[in-house]
């Protein structure tokens, strides 16, 4: 089976020109791992670039690499008509037997639905609902990014939805829908988890993501700074990227520092594969507060390397803490606030069966066997 994934090539979003192979997006990452070992698989991934990168032909036996540079005309100025011609005359020599579009938040979707051969689509974030609730700026870009996810999903063979919460956003908008979850990454069920038994004395918290309002990150810096001042040690520290050029990342930096100031605190960038499975493994408890989730791949993460979370219910994170040990969601950060208190009052319990739940549910092998009978299907 011939297999087309069209996804973001991570070097270009992230800045990131000089690295000398793509990477993607760790959700997709994850799946191309899975369906690279699968038998009779040949797996193209197609990557539309705004300018020339390394593009080595080969990604693995049976991965294909195509780079397609498109001139900035051809981006969301033209509805990425320029990215989907691209991809389009590119598949007519490939000839796949399914095409993927990994995505609706820039190309990948639209390339797909555009391309001429049997597509799916998966959605990894919920754009209009994200526009609908002004997540995505008030701007036109938002509002465009919105309407092409709505002409994609109607046009597409059937939609990929990694949790409940995206399906039914979807359903009235698709011809089908399967409930496919994201994948994580293999090194976070293979690598050997730490023995907590002797823990540090401060327990550690973890939040990651970029620093922004849709991820509440200050609210929750304030609600540790309360936990902190009813009389509870613990420290959290934050990975992911800080915009400080924004209102919301200066009024982030400013309560950083006095958290910093007095202990409980601190902020580290963004970090790697390696950095952040050693983070996780030195702390105690993750946590993820966003106003909207599709998935909440941070949370599979952490509980795959036997961390406590905390959460928000929203979204996908209720399937992923369904039936995990350990895992708490909260409606609202005052309850959230209590029950990281009551966790850490009586001496920071940790889950005994989350990171076998995770590698049930969530394994790289797991997931690509989901999406390739899916595939056979149509």
């Amino acid at each position: 089976m011939k297999v087309v994934q069209i996804t973001t090539d991570n070097r270009e979003y992230f800045g990131d020109v000089s690295a000398p192979a793509p990477y993607f997006g760790t959700a997709p990452e994850a799946v191309i791992d899975g369906l690279s070992r699968l038998p009779g698989v040949e797996l193209h991934i197609v990557s539309c670039l705004q300018q020339a990168l390394v593009r080595p032909e080969k990604l693995a036996g049976n991965v294909y690499y195509h780079g397609l540079v498109i001139p900035k005309s051809g981006w969301m100025r033209s509805l990425y008509y320029g990215c989907s011609t691209a991809v389009r005359r590119l598949l007519r020599e490939i000839r796949p037997d399914i095409v993927h579009g990994q995505g609706t938040e820039r190309d990948c979707a639209i390339s797909a639905v555009r391309s001429g051969f049997t597509n799916v689509v998966t959605v990894h974030g919920n754009m209009a609902e994200l526009q609908r609730g002004g997540n995505l700026g008030r701007g036109l870009f938002g509002r465009l990014t919105a309407r092409l996810e709505n002409h994609a999903l109607k046009r597409t063979a059937g939609v990929l939805c990694n949790s409940e919460h995206t399906r039914r956003l979807v359903a009235p908008r698709a011809r089908r829908t399967w409930f496919v979850p994201n994948a994580v990454r293999r090194p976070f069920f293979d690598r050997p988890r730490p023995d907590r038994a002797g823990r540090r004395a401060i327990p550690q918290l973890l939040n990651v993501g970029l620093v922004t309002p849709y991820k509440r990150s200050l609210e929750l810096l304030r609600v540790i700074g309360e936990v902190v001042t009813a009389g509870h040690d613990c420290r959290i520290v934050f990975a992911g990227r800080l915009p400080d050029h924004t209102e919301y990342g200066r009024a982030f930096s400013d309560e950083l520092s006095r958290a910093r100031s007095r202990g409980y605190a601190d902020h580290v960038g963004y970090l790697d594969l390696d950095g952040l499975i050693a983070l996780m493994d030195q702390s105690d408890a993750c946590i993820h507060v966003p106003v909207e989730e599709a998935f909440g791949l941070v949370a599979a993460e952490a509980m795959a390397r036997g961390l406590k979370f905390f959460g928000s219910k929203r979204g996908g994170l209720c399937d992923i803490a369904g039936g995990a040990d350990g895992a708490e969601l909260y409606e609202d950060l005052s309850h959230l606030r209590d029950g990281i208190m009551r966790w850490l009052g009586a001496g920071c319990p940790m889950p005994a069966s989350a990171a076998q739940t995770m590698e049930e549910r969530y394994h790289p092998d797991v997931v690509a066997r989901a999406h390739s009978l899916i595939y056979e299907s149509l």
